[in-house]
């Protein structure tokens, strides 16, 4: 079993232990969410800790979705309980890159690819940049984030 689930699985019985209903919710989805993760496709398989982080992720990514949702509906109080939800599993997942910090690796992804083809990349060749990008970035920061940061780059 991976860190991530184990340290989840901890969590919630701290949760029980605290009757944290909140957190005692959020943990079970995750669980849920990785649980039907690990049996999706055609065999179960064990989870790696990068798996079981984009789980999460995409967890959080839901629950900022729902709340942007239920803020369009006028929904207030819903959206803060999917924010305080998507709170509470991020802080499971690594701090997210700064915007100084994203900048550093985008450039750092646009002279590797400067430097293969010989000339500065265009805007075909994002998907290289992005392919570098994200080996360094390693889910520390969201894709939307950083494809618009390297098409900035790439106009320039």
């Amino acid at each position: 079993m991976a860190e991530l689930k184990a340290k989840l699985r901890a969590d919630l019985a701290a949760a029980m232990k605290r009757k944290d209903r909140t957190t005692l919710t959020v943990l079970r989805g995750a669980l849920a969410a990785i649980g039907n993760e690990e049996v999706a496709g055609s065999s179960a398989r064990e989870l790696t800790e990068d798996d079981e982080r984009k789980v999460i992720t995409r967890e959080v990514r839901k629950r900022k979705e729902a709340a942007e949702a239920f803020d369009a509906a006028g929904r207030t109080e819903q959206a803060a309980d999917e924010r305080t939800e998507a709170d509470v599993l991020s802080s499971y997942l690594p701090a997210q890159l700064s915007d100084d910090e994203l900048a550093g690796i985008v450039d750092e992804a646009v002279a590797e690819v400067t430097e293969q083809l010989g000339a500065p990349p265009a805007q075909r060749q994002m998907g290289q940049v992005m392919k570098a990008a994200n080996a360094k970035i390693a889910g520390r920061a969201e894709g939307a984030r950083v494809a618009a940061l390297v098409k900035s780059k790439l106009a320039d």
